[in-house]
């Protein structure tokens, strides 16, 4: 958490760098807890879970509000666990609850919803559920890197600090992945994406900054982002292309998908699957063989495809993915079009599946989707309380929230993916 300027309006007796013990009542968005000061002032805690008795230090302190960490734990709350992994323990600020079970996390993370939806949308009696167990750890297939600029080795930042700690492991991050940032040095370079196919084995990174002589294992594709370039060689065999126009493939709900280098997609393949497959619930009664589906922030076509749909349309700004959808739904006649969603003249369709950024639909999407006329909607967001402002646009707009899915894409980590099923009224 940022600290404040000094000009500031500092709370008296809670200056920065000072200690509170407290209690941790709830957890809110951000994966932070919940508590008061011994004057009333709310307390966002880094670190804190519901139940927890703890010492906290201020790192920002404003009139009504105070921002801490926790430093020390007096009573745990439940839940409560030693971070199992031990770059945590040596400052790794990557994962923000590896101190929460799995089991909490999802209870957590799903209260987070609920109170989203009661509080922004005004709804309070539905149906919130918890989606299909994934496995909490080995399961990033995307992972974006900072690099020190001594050693050019990969890391993360620090917790709440710009500087970079470099790792000697990811326990979240898959396999092949791992592999990468353990064997690879970028001196030079700035940041790192690395992407695989957990399924076709297939590796590639995406390099931002002047890297000299950087290093990577055999058979990994090494992609320059436009504005750098890459001076000296490529040992250990990488394979090195151009401006970041390079592309592996994954295996989702049986199809085969081409993903170009700077392309969205899920960053893990199990859960990409359990979105389609809670999409497909959401959309009810729709028949992909006969019905037309609009596929709305399509991407690179995972729902379009995974879903199975023969017809409809698929919308997407980004001109990489819309390449991808081309190669990936060359196979129906589904009508791919490199628009932003707000400003796409809306068609009837059937069904809606709408995966939009983390800001939501907001007014303009909401509206688009209302003009499509369709009879069920899935809304896929990665923000509880824009998943909430878009359920308010759509019911206003004629629809029923028949129930939201929290599925845990991300474990030890604050962030979480929802769907949710909405259905036209009369």
């Amino acid at each position: 958490m940022a600290q404040l300027p000094d000009n500031e309006s500092v709370a008296p007796g809670t200056a920065v760098g000072s200690a509170l013990t407290l209690a941790v009542e709830r957890f809110v968005a951000g994966g932070l807890g919940l508590g008061h000061d011994p004057d009333g002032r709310v307390v966002l805690v880094e670190g804190g879970i519901p139940g927890d008795e703890v010492v906290v230090e201020v790192v920002s302190s404003k009139k009504r509000l105070l921002q801490a960490h926790v430093v020390d734990v007096l009573t745990p709350g439940l839940g409560r666990i030693a971070p199992p992994c031990p770059e945590v323990e040596r400052g790794c600020g990557g994962c923000d609850l590896q101190h929460v079970s799995s089991e909490v996390q999802i209870n957590l993370k799903t209260q987070i919803v609920v109170d989203s939806l009661r509080r922004i949308a005004r709804l309070s009696d539905v149906q919130v559920r918890a989606g299909q167990s994934l496995s909490p750890f080995a399961y990033r297939t995307s992972v974006r890197c900072a690099v020190d600029r001594d050693s050019g080795r990969l890391g993360f930042r620090r917790a709440r600090s710009h500087q970079i700690h470099v790792v000697d492991q990811c326990m979240i991050a898959h396999p092949l992945v791992e592999g990468i940032i353990n064997d690879s040095l970028f001196p030079g370079a700035n940041e790192v994406t690395i992407r695989v196919g957990a399924v076709t084995g297939e590796r590639l990174v995406v390099v931002s900054g002047e890297t000299e002589d950087y290093e990577v294992p055999d058979g990994v594709t090494v992609c320059m982002t436009r504005s750098h370039h890459a001076r000296g060689g490529r040992k250990h065999g990488g394979r090195r292309r151009g401006a970041p126009d390079g592309h592996f493939h994954d295996v989702v709900a049986d199809h085969r998908f081409r993903i170009s280098a700077t392309s969205f997609f899920q960053a893990r393949p199990d859960g990409a699957e359990a979105l389609v497959d809670s999409v497909r619930r959401a959309l009810g009664e729709f028949d992909p063989t006969t019905d037309t589906l609009a596929d709305l922030y399509g991407g690179v076509g995972l729902f379009a495809a995974g879903l199975g749909a023969r017809s409809g349309y698929l919308v997407e700004s980004s001109g990489s993915a819309v390449a991808d959808a081309k190669v990936n739904l060359e196979a129906t006649e589904v009508k791919i079009n490199r628009s932003k969603v707000e400003t796409w003249q809306p068609a009837s369709v059937d069904a809606v599946v709408a995966d939009p950024a983390r800001r939501g639909l907001d007014k303009d999407g909401a509206r688009v989707v209302l003009a499509t006329g369709a009879q069920n909607v899935a809304l896929v967001s990665c923000d509880p309380a824009s998943m909430a402002r878009d359920v308010a646009f759509l019911v206003e707009g004629g629809y029923e929230l028949r129930w939201v899915e929290v599925i845990d894409m991300f474990p030890q980590t604050h962030h979480v993916e929802t769907v949710a099923s909405l259905v036209k009224v009369g």
